[in-house]
């Protein structure tokens, strides 16, 4: 049985990591994409394990494991395996393609093994970017996850918002997730007009944000100061139950950015938020839209 946040010790940490990346280095039993070899691969390997190394001393005792589609692409077997082995540690949020005339259903039996979301982003489809939507395959996507309950965690920029929001116009009860805030200051700017199109999304009920990527973000090096307005701007429009802090580890965690500057804007500095807000941001928002079973 699924532990809440309430039911695990501090000693195994009681907040979620509600987005990191791991793949192992063996590249014979987990092939990469075609193209690919084990010298591309930067770290060469970053496990579960290896994730729970840097987790755990910060109270991370649960993580969302992110498949990666640089690597592995739709091969989610690395992701399912550690959720095999550590069933109250991880879930998976996995890759499907959405090209093909069973997307729905190898996304609904996926759910039997931890995948409690998918990774959806038009960087991934080459050609025409612009209709990344448009498949049968992805349609079938958002209508299983409106009955499982499996989230659509969109990997977007800003300009894919006004897409994503007519999804969820056409499928109200489908959980979707906007990862890293739509991407919004990945220049080094902040643009009022990127951030209203996401404050707009917040209207759709069952729509959330990840607070994750800082690294990638505004100045990206610690103290990541700069993103707190845009923080709080997503606090008043969507609350705390519908944010959820994330690292994006391990690319959290190189170079000037750690993974404890990461939890510690939310933990230790954001001053408007309450006590009960960050057990929101910090676990409760992820664990009911990932850990639901």
């Amino acid at each position: 049985m699924t532990r809440t946040a309430s039911d695990l010790s501090e000693s195994e940490g009681k907040w979620i990591d509600a987005h990191s990346h791991t793949w192992p280095s063996e590249t014979d039993v987990y092939p990469l994409v075609e193209g690919l070899t084990k010298a591309d691969l930067d770290p060469r390997s970053f496990t579960d394990d290896e994730l729970m190394a840097v987790a755990r001393p910060e109270g991370v005792g649960r993580v969302v494991l992110i498949q990666h589609s640089v690597y592995h692409l739709f091969d989610n077997r690395y992701l399912l395996d550690a959720v095999r082995r550590h069933p109250n540690r991880f879930r998976a949020v996995g890759m499907v393609d959405d090209g093909r005339d069973d997307a729905g259903e190898r996304a609904r039996r996926l759910l039997e093994h931890g995948v409690t979301g998918f990774r959806i982003t038009p960087f991934i489809h080459k050609e025409h970017p612009e209709r990344w939507l448009d498949s049968p395959g992805m349609r079938a996507l958002w209508k299983v996850g409106a009955e499982t309950g499996q989230a659509m965690c969109c990997l977007i920029d800003a300009e894919q918002i006004e897409r994503v929001d007519r999804m969820c116009a056409e499928f109200p009860d489908t959980p979707v997730v906007i990862d890293h805030f739509a991407r919004i200051g990945v220049d080094g700017r902040i643009r009022d007009p990127d951030l209203e199109s996401l404050v707009r999304l917040a209207r759709h009920a069952r729509s959330h944000v990840k607070i994750s990527a800082f690294y990638a973000l505004g100045r990206k090096q610690p103290p990541h100061d700069e993103l707190i307005p845009m923080i709080r701007r997503l606090m008043d429009a969507y609350g705390p139950s519908r944010l959820m802090w994330a690292s994006d580890a391990p690319y959290q965690i190189q170079g000037v950015n750690t993974y404890r500057a990461s939890i510690e804007l939310v933990r230790d500095r954001l001053d408007f938020l309450s006590g009960a807000d960050r057990e929101w941001l910090l676990a409760k928002t992820a664990e009911r839209v990932f850990f639901f079973r």
